[in-house]
């Protein structure tokens, strides 16, 4: 069950939900990649100098498999944030969660909404992610990078706001 979904109230339904795009993984995965192909080109010059007189392919080893871990660890990090921002909207609010060891929530109630913008750069446009900011009434800008489909997001919440003008 999601934090949204364990903090909804009596009558309250999710709506609509998104989360990082996966763009925010591309440092990661780079620096991955990086790790992993050092570890290869150290695995393969131990190997090519375990006959030597003077062999180091031991030590090699240990860095090789020190890379991989590395390698691992920041794929995982990365993971963990893009899995740790969920932007919920229900038929009462937004809810906005970062973070995983600290965490962040923001809600908003749709009736104190006063506007939801997006920004998307060129490369956004194509690859489907952008920047979401939301101002309440009375309140600064929440600002959200790197949103997967974040004019589904605003078009979601703008609906479900003028579907509660109309039971009011």
């Amino acid at each position: 069950m999601s934090y949204a979904e364990k903090h909804l109230i009596p009558g309250e339904t999710v709506q609509y939900q998104t989360k990082l795009h996966w763009i925010v993984m591309l440092g990661h995965a780079g620096l991955t990649a990086f790790f992993i192909l050092a570890g290869a080109a150290l695995l393969v010059f131990s190997w090519s100098t375990r006959h030597s007189a003077e062999s180091h392919s031991n030590i090699l080893i240990w860095l090789a498999l020190a890379a991989f871990l590395v390698a691992a660890i920041l794929l995982g990090v990365g993971l963990l944030k893009r899995r740790a921002t969920v932007m919920v909207l229900t038929n009462k609010r937004v809810i906005v969660k970062t973070g995983l060891a600290s965490r962040r929530t923001i809600e908003i109630l749709l009736s104190r909404i006063e506007s939801i913008a997006v920004e998307e750069p060129a490369m956004g446009r194509v690859l489907g992610y952008g920047t979401v900011v939301i101002r309440g009434t009375g309140g600064t800008p929440e600002v959200f990078e790197k949103i997967s489909h974040p004019l589904e997001f605003r078009e979601q919440v703008q609906s479900q706001i003028s579907s509660g003008e109309k039971q009011a």
